[in-house]
This record gives structure tokens, C-alpha cells and sequence, in this order.
């Protein structure tokens, strides 16, 4: 069964800090995972994209969060986290994690809501 399990979302004042955890089952070779967010009424925006193998793919962040948001990866399983420092209101959203595999097929989790406000 394919399972995309997030968590760590939660509210936070400006300035603080959240670290989402995305935990991957049931997926056969992964190519690449990535955080995207998405505010009511809006498209869904890719935040941070790590790639798995060495396809010519970088990691990259959108420009609203570069610098302050780490993608980063636990090589000896499939999860990957965000860490999001120095959060500003307009970060607020609900945050899915995506994985990608080796077909290119995609898959979601259900989405954890990150809310910034003094």
C-alpha cells in the first residue's frame, strides 16, 4: 500500500520555526520527493524538490523561501524533511509532500497545515 505520512505541522509566531517529516511506504525506486503548498483558492506551488540519483536534476527551493527552508533526506530510508526557519505569515498553508518514481509517476500525502500569525 502507498503511503505518503506527514506530520510536524502546527502554528507558530513570525520568525519561529516548524520541521515537516515525510515518511514514504510502498513505493518502489523513488526518483525525487518534494514538499509543495497550497493556500485555499490557490494553485498548489512546489516549495523545495530533492532529487534521489545523479539525473542531471538539482535540488532547488522557490524564491519565497530560499534561504530559509532545508530539504533535506534520510539516505537509509524514504523520508524527507523541511525545515522551515524564520516563518513569515504569507507561509501559511496546507504543506504536501510528494514522491516521484522511477516512471514518473506521482504520489501524495494528505497534507499537513502550517499557520504563522502573532
Amino acid at each position: 500500500q502507498v503511503r505518503l505520512v506527514e506530520s510536524g505541522g502546527g502554528s507558530v509566531q513570525p520568525g519561529g520555526s516548524l520541521r515537516l517529516t515525510c515518511a514514504a511506504e510502498g513505493i518502489f525506486s523513488i526518483d525525487a520527493m518534494g514538499w509543495f503548498r497550497q493556500d485555499p483558492g490557490k494553485e498548489r506551488e512546489l516549495v523545495a524538490f530533492m532529487p534521489f540519483s545523479s539525473s542531471g536534476e538539482r535540488t532547488m527551493y522557490d524564491a519565497s523561501v530560499k534561504g530559509r527552508f532545508t530539504i533535506s533526506r534520510d539516505s537509509a530510508s524514504n523520508t524527507v524533511y523541511l525545515e522551515m526557519n524564520s516563518l513569515k505569515p504569507e507561509d501559511t498553508a496546507v504543506y504536501y509532500c510528494n514522491a516521484r518514481d522511477y516512471k514518473l509517476d506521482n504520489y501524495w500525502g494528505k497534507g499537513t497545515l502550517v499557520t504563522v500569525s502573532s
